[in-house]
């Protein structure tokens, strides 16, 4: 039982940290050559200056949701790991987890909602600039979802003992 406990933990962790580095860096959508966009600035790389010049998105609907969604993400995710936290220390014997893993399923859920949002409009999103490819940190933030979902499931089905 204390290396499940320590397992979910770690889990949980780690997929937090996935989740802000989906949320935060420079890499939703690649062009070929030195352009990135993320959810907040599109960047492109200046080769005369070496630096990146980066400038905010225009904001569209869609690109309005997929940014409300992952920091809502971000914020069950985290909620979720304090609540734990907490009750690992007050909660008596043989009690369950369920509002952790309630908060990591919805976490899961806002999650996959907000790339699935991205992957379907990205052309809305990116105004029709799609000569480029998904970036590392879409694929994070798909990563991040069965992660989400199995550690929510693992949460409700934990006893403290």
């Amino acid at each position: 039982m204390p290396y499940l406990l320590m397992f979910v933990t770690l889990l949980h962790l780690i997929t937090l940290a996935i989740l802000i580095i989906a949320t935060m860096e420079k890499s939703w959508w690649v062009w070929e050559g030195m352009e990135t966009s993320d959810l907040w600035h599109s960047c492109r790389y200046d080769n005369s200056t070496e630096s990146w010049l980066c400038s905010p998105n225009t904001e569209t609907q869609w690109l309005q949701a997929v940014q409300a969604l992952m920091v809502l993400s971000v914020v069950f995710s985290s909620v979720s790991f304090l609540v734990f936290l907490g009750l690992l220390f007050t909660m008596s014997r043989g009690g369950l987890f369920y509002f952790t893993g309630l908060c990591q399923i919805f976490a899961g859920l806002t999650a996959f909602s907000a790339a699935l949002i991205y992957a379907i409009h990205n052309k809305e999103i990116l105004e029709e600039k799609l000569t480029g490819h998904f970036g590392y940190c879409f694929i994070l933030a798909w990563v991040c979802v069965p992660l989400l979902l199995c550690s929510g499931v693992l949460y409700i089905h934990l006893r403290k003992k």
